[in-house]
């Protein structure tokens, strides 16, 4: 899916911000996880894009607003490679992986019960309608090679052009991450540009937040709740890959490399 206006089929206004309502960036993480965590929500529409249940929702909460995507769990359409019901987690798992690489990669997500049962709910990015985002997912912008090295840490099976979202202040975020984690390599993205090029340092110092979360830190116990022990250990290999080696990963040869469609 693409969380774009063009994507989505409102029921009404879900920004409904009056003038006592005080919005919240995704920049702000904790008052972004609160409200996603305690607010009201309103489904407004759906994005009529998006191959599982995906809901365009309003969320207000002691005088913060904010529009928000909520999946319910009972609106994922089984794969033959994920299990089952398992798609909400692994977006959860993909911030938890976000907020300790530093990078703000994924926009505030949590794991709650909504008007539909339990599900993610995700703060709504709106991009910039003037990026071009072919143009974007091709360039060398460093927002970019971060989202490259992100997938890589998480497995992301599904990086589409679409999934990108420039809110146009220079940061880049990312969305739908429900097919990432598979203890098999299964990164398909059209980010595969710095394919076999040293990793930055920056990425490198990211790479090492992550290892030592994952050697008993917090994240480890976080993805322990959201993930499988085989996917949590899957993902610290992945990471210590990195790390060893310095680059950034090839395409797999036994994988399709790029998803389809591509946008």
């Amino acid at each position: 899916m693409t969380q774009s206006s063009r994507d989505r089929a409102p029921a009404g206004d879900a920004a409904g911000q009056g003038a006592s309502e005080r919005p919240v960036h995704p920049r702000d993480v904790a008052a972004a996880e609160g409200l996603l965590s305690a607010g009201r929500i309103s489904v407004e529409g759906r994005l009529v894009q998006a191959s599982n249940a995906t809901l365009y929702c309003s969320i207000e909460h002691d005088g913060r607003t904010a529009a928000c995507v909520y999946k319910p769990v009972a609106g994922e359409r089984p794969l033959w490679d994920f299990p089952d019901g398992t798609l909400a987690e692994r977006e959860v798992a993909a911030y938890e992986v976000s907020k300790t690489m530093g990078w703000g990669t994924v926009p505030p997500t949590v794991h709650r019960d909504g008007p539909y049962g339990p599900g993610m709910v995700q703060l709504w990015v709106e991009p910039d309608p003037d990026i071009d985002l072919v143009g974007l997912s091709r360039s060398d912008d460093d927002a970019i090679r971060r989202m490259a090295v992100f997938d890589a840490v998480v497995n992301n099976a599904d990086r589409k052009i679409g999934h990108l979202l420039p809110p146009g202040d220079g940061h880049v975020y990312g969305c739908d991450h429900g097919v990432c984690f598979s203890v098999e390599y299964k990164l398909r993205t059209v980010l595969w540009q710095w394919r076999g090029k040293p990793l930055t340092p920056e990425a490198l110092d990211a790479l090492g937040r992550v290892h030592a979360a994952l050697r008993g830190g917090p994240l480890a116990a976080r993805l322990s709740e959201l993930l499988t022990p085989a996917e949590v250990d899957a993902t610290r290999r992945r990471v210590e890959l990195m790390l060893k080696h310095r680059i950034h990963p090839y395409p797999p040869e036994d994988w399709p490399a790029i998803p389809w469609p591509p946008l």
